[in-house]
């Protein structure tokens, strides 16, 4: 069957690839041909060029610009935006709105402190995919509350991005997957091989950074 521009093949073979666990994720949820399966989320340090590992994705992917800090931030935007569109992968903006709208992006995504912002953004923009962090159950009903599409919950795993910091685990993860409003990304720690753990997660798909840097 063709998706998002590109032709799937279902099986009920056991999913082995990171993109094959977050396509059943994504069917499993509902989330086909609404959410991508896989959001890969730049970061400054450890994905510092998110355009060299557009590669890895597909039609309907998404990648999560975040570089916050960047200099040069508007212009890396522009360029990730142009890529993006090339591919139909999905670009997702983090905490600017306005240029996401520059960019022509497909969505803003919301750190957890600034999840409030969403509402307006909900309002404004009814074609956005509006994502937001949390890293604790409050912050997954707030951003429901917000009118957020799909949160990042993180981290589930051990993470590079925070070595040594506790982390929810597969259980309690799952627990809190299936008590959400909203859909729920798996985000920190989350590889080919840990993406094994969450089959019966509940989630509607993996965010991931460490995944794509190699």
């Amino acid at each position: 069957m063709a998706e998002g521009g590109r032709v799937t093949l279902w099986s009920f073979a056991m999913p082995t690839t990171l993109t094959e666990r977050a396509d059943r994720l994504n069917l499993r949820s509902g989330g086909r041909g609404w959410l991508p399966p896989i959001i890969m989320v730049s970061d400054a340090n450890r994905l510092a060029d998110p355009l060299a590992a557009l590669g890895c994705l597909r039609a309907g992917d998404a990648v999560l610009f975040r570089h916050y800090d960047a200099p040069n931030r508007a212009a890396l935007a522009r360029t990730l935006a142009k890529a993006c569109r090339s591919m139909r992968v999905r670009l997702i903006v983090g905490g600017d709105a306005g240029l996401a709208h520059t960019v022509g992006a497909q969505g803003v995504h919301f750190p957890q402190d600034m999840v409030a912002r969403a509402a307006a953004i909900r309002r404004d923009r009814h074609d956005f995919l509006v994502t937001a962090a949390a890293h604790d159950w409050v912050a997954v009903i707030a951003a429901h509350r917000a009118g957020v599409d799909a949160v990042l919950l993180s981290p589930v795993f051990e993470t590079a991005s925070h070595p040594g910091a506790s982390h929810l685990g597969v259980c309690r993860f799952a627990a809190w997957v299936h008590r959400s409003p909203l859909p729920v990304y798996a985000l920190g720690g989350v590889t080919g091989a840990t993406a094994a753990r969450l089959t019966e997660s509940g989630a509607s798909g993996i965010a991931a950074v460490g995944a794509f840097t190699s």
